[in-house]
């Protein structure tokens, strides 16, 4: 597993709750920042991922 998607993930997380508290609180800034954060995050694993696709493939 490659550092990126470790970092994806918590930030899939932490855009989680953010969306949640902003739903809940009204607070569509935050809302908007948590979904962005998500977003972010996927991409952020997604990399990873293809790293460690490349690092596996290399090693053959």
């Amino acid at each position: 597993m490659h550092k990126d998607e470790v970092k994806g993930a918590g930030k899939q997380a932490k855009g989680a709750v953010k969306d949640a508290v902003g739903g809940l609180t009204g607070n569509t800034k935050l809302q908007a920042e948590g979904k962005l954060d998500k977003a972010e995050g996927k991409v952020q694993q997604k990399v990873g991922e293809a790293k460690d696709k490349t690092r596996d493939a290399l090693k053959k």
